[in-house]
């Protein structure tokens, strides 16, 4: 396996492009299944979730044209999904078990074919992520639904059915996959308490431009008028928010200063106001986020994850080890996933001082100096914590079992490379 070597103790000053966000790019692409037409996403990010993805639609009978592009005089990728007929109907163990986010493919392929068999999914070990509001939502629009052997096995041979939804929770995964077999169900589907991501407003944009009929995007309550066929589509994905909130910590963290290109602060305000009331320095421009923490002497500050657009979960890794390097205590509090801090001993074997109360809070106090060390990374965002630890720790760090990061983080040492930092890629042959 690869591995991150990170030499502690340089300030990060430059431009980071942010890529096109790994959790709307998912979604998007198993919406490509609604129609026998091509769709076009540009802005698409290079990552090993994206590549899983792809393989799994190429069994189903998608064939994908990928081809360099440039937005805003960046290097990108744009791909052209086209499913005339499908040739499989089942999401197997092999591809589903790589990514939870291949259940996407179970609202898409219900609506269009009225059968699918999806293996229950797998993904980052941060808790228990129950499919239960997807099935139960599906039922209520008409389908049977039968798990059997390991996979879910859904029928509809009369089609989906309009019906009302209320979610219990603000699930993001619930959201998308009803909002897509929404979209060719027969009558009027409104689903109330959607989860409000950006990343779902995104999938929301690009199936109106595909022909459907969605209102109230943006809001806790959706409304979908079905129709008979969606069609085809050039839509760009949204700048990654998770990506750019982490790189924002990097240069927070390093006392740097870094411009965000092609970020957009408006997805971002819950944790850019917990940056500045730490006293690092935010501007906004027209087409980037200025992160400037040069001089500053960081104030801990409290963090509770929550639904958007709340904390994001995906960010309390990065800024439980920003809190590190601040003055004072800060409490970091989780709601969302139950096994969220399993980066903590990892961060203690390079010198941090946290205090895991359960598995909901974590007491942080702020240490004079950090400690290269060897790291294992447990999740995907947890390694970004880790690789944000090593730059700023004395000495030298390994991160261990990178591929996670590389599931969500596309060209994560060159960009930190081109800003300052001292990180290279080991490969599982070279030396240390």
């Amino acid at each position: 396996m690869d591995r991150l070597k990170i030499n502690g103790g340089n300030q990060l000053n430059g431009k980071i492009y942010i890529s096109g966000a790994k959790n709307a790019a998912l979604p998007l692409i198993c919406a490509t299944l609604l129609t026998d037409e091509p769709v076009t996403l540009t802005n698409m990010p290079v990552l090993s979730d994206i590549r899983s993805m792809n393989a799994l639609l190429t069994q189903l009978g998608t064939s994908i044209n990928s081809r360099d592009d440039l937005i805003n005089g960046n290097p990108a990728k744009s791909c052209t999904y086209y499913t005339p007929k499908l040739e499989s109907l089942v999401a197997p163990y092999d591809y589903v078990r790589k990514m939870r986010a291949s259940y996407y493919v179970l609202g898409a392929l219900l609506a269009r074919e009225g059968y699918v068999e999806l293996s229950l999914p797998g993904g980052c070990a941060i808790g228990v992520r129950p499919m239960d509001i997807h099935l139960s939502s599906l039922e209520q629009m008409g389908a049977q639904i039968e798990i059997k052997n390991g996979y879910v096995i859904a029928k509809a041979p009369q089609g989906l059915k309009g019906a009302h939804l209320v979610f219990g929770i603000a699930s993001v995964g619930a959201t998308c996959n009803v909002l897509m077999a929404a979209t060719l169900a027969k009558g009027h589907t409104i689903i109330e308490n959607a989860a409000r991501e950006p990343e779902i407003g995104d999938l929301a944009e690009m199936l109106n431009a595909m022909g459907a009929k969605i209102s109230g995007i943006g809001s806790s309550k959706l409304e979908i008028d079905g129709v008979d066929k969606l069609h085809s589509a050039t839509h760009k994905i949204i700048a990654d928010r998770i990506e750019a909130g982490s790189y924002a910590v990097a240069g927070a963290i390093t006392r740097g200063r870094v411009e965000l290109i092609n970020a957009d602060a408006s997805t971002l305000q819950t944790p850019l106001n917990i940056l500045r009331q730490t006293g690092v320095k935010i501007e906004n421009t027209a087409d980037s986020l200025i992160v400037d923490a040069k001089g500053c002497d960081l104030i801990g500050q409290d963090i509770m994850t929550d639904y958007y657009p709340g904390f994001p979960t995906d960010l309390q890794a990065q800024f439980l080890t920003l809190m590190l390097t601040a003055e004072g205590a800060s409490m970091v509090t989780e709601t969302i996933w139950e096994n969220r801090f399993m980066h903590v001993p990892e961060l203690m074997r390079m010198g941090a001082n946290i205090n895991v109360h359960g598995h909901a809070s974590a007491i942080v106090r702020g240490v004079k100096k950090l400690y290269g060390a060897q790291v294992m990374a447990t999740d995907l965002r947890a390694s970004f914590a880790l690789v944000l630890a090593g730059l700023v720790a004395e000495g030298q760090t390994i991160v261990n079992r990178i591929y996670h990061l590389d599931r969500g983080y596309e060209k994560l040492e060159e960009k930190l490379h081109a800003v300052g930092a001292d990180i290279e890629r080991i490969k599982d042959e070279e030396e240390d």
